[in-house]
């Protein structure tokens, strides 16, 4: 029987509540399992433990992180607190730290979820978004400099490297790969951006050569929000710079229902570090304390983290139960036309897991 060691970071607003619901839902999958079990350990790190230490965490925090297993998160973000301190301060510093720097980003219409598209069904909408996650628009190159004077500056300069491009890129071809449809769109801006972004197209040029039996194309970002809502069914592997996968990734969990449902892997592919699973939902302060969170997100996520940690059969099985819930439609949470808390959507997926027959 194996253990697995498993960080857990409820960070800011509503995120230790969901964190919270994925740790006993993970927990329920485990036991169901009995193939292995869960070591969870919390760390409370984030806006609270900045307004008493001065900082968003430890600074031995990452080096604390290093022997778990998987990292399991919530938000980050504060209202009280600049928004670059809590998120350097300990999400971006968690990511960088230990260089996760492929974000996985599954977008699709689950069962009972209507999206706000037309005549989209489960089969025109099924995307994996890749984010490169560690340089770009977010290196944290850049300052400011005349601070308050007429000719005050801002700056910050995206950072592509050939190496941190080129793994992106092959991790994404890959993922690609092993999908049915075997098809990858590039996104860049090219046309406005004339020296990283035509880098990223000319290292792909040289890249996807290396994978024939996948199919590929090329958007620029503005036209590929266009297509997102046109023509979704024309898409299916995406990969996309720090900055531009961000944006199209919040796009697309909108149109499969709900930012609430939506998960992420942040991979460290080469597993010499541990890689961190997280909602994409935010610290949503409008909601803390209320009991109304969705916590599907962070379910979802916490399938990825059984995937990664090569529990599939336990990760299928955590993903059925979401989704028998999800179909149901007898635990809905409020960002999804219900009324449901986030006590009885934990219920409701608890009671399927522990329903499920192999």
């Amino acid at each position: 029987m194996g253990e697995y060691r498993i960080a857990a970071i409820g960070g800011d607003g509503i995120g230790p509540e969901v964190v919270e619901a994925g740790v006993e839902v993970l927990n329920a999958v485990a036991e169901k399992d009995g193939g292995f079990s869960l070591k969870v350990e919390t760390f409370p790190w984030g806006g609270d433990y900045y307004r008493k230490h001065g900082v968003m965490m430890p600074e031995d925090g990452v080096e604390t992180l290093k022997p778990f297993d998987a990292i399991y998160f919530g938000s980050a973000g504060d209202p009280n607190i600049p928004d670059h301190i809590t998120l350097w301060g300990l999400r971006l510093k968690i990511c960088q730290t230990l260089d996760q720097y492929a974000n996985v980003r599954p977008s699709r219409l689950l069962p009972g979820i209507d999206g706000p598209l037309k005549n989209v069904g489960p089969d025109d909408l099924d995307w994996v978004i890749v984010r490169e996650n560690s340089e770009g628009e977010y290196a944290g190159v850049g300052g400011r400099v005349h601070t308050g004077l007429a000719e005050e500056v801002g700056m910050d300069v995206a950072v592509f490297t050939r190496a941190g491009v080129e793994r992106i890129q092959r991790f994404a071809l890959e993922l690609a790969r092993s999908r049915p449809r075997k098809k990858l769109t590039l996104v860049t801006k090219s046309n406005a951006q004339r020296h990283g972004m035509v880098f990223w197209d000319d290292v792909f040029e040289v890249v996807r050569k290396d994978f024939p039996d996948v199919e590929t194309d090329k958007m620029l970002v503005d036209a590929m929000t266009t297509r997102m809502v046109l023509k979704p069914q024309s898409l299916d592997t995406i990969v996309a710079t720090n900055l531009h996968a961000d944006v199209l990734s919040d796009l697309a969990a909108a149109l499969t229902g709900s930012l609430g449902i939506a998960p992420t892997a942040n991979l460290r592919p080469e597993r010499d570090f541990p890689s961190m699973f997280e909602p994409i939902h935010g610290s949503a302060f409008d909601i803390i304390g209320k009991g109304v969170a969705n916590p599907i997100g962070c379910f979802w996520s916490g399938v990825m983290l059984l995937e990664h940690l090569g529990e599939p059969a336990a990760a299928k099985r955590l993903m059925a139960a979401v989704e028998r819930v999800t179909g149901a439609r007898e635990a809905v949470s409020p960002d999804l036309g219900g009324n449901a808390t986030t006590r009885q959507v934990t219920d409701a997926v608890l009671a399927a897991v522990r329903g499920a027959n192999d």
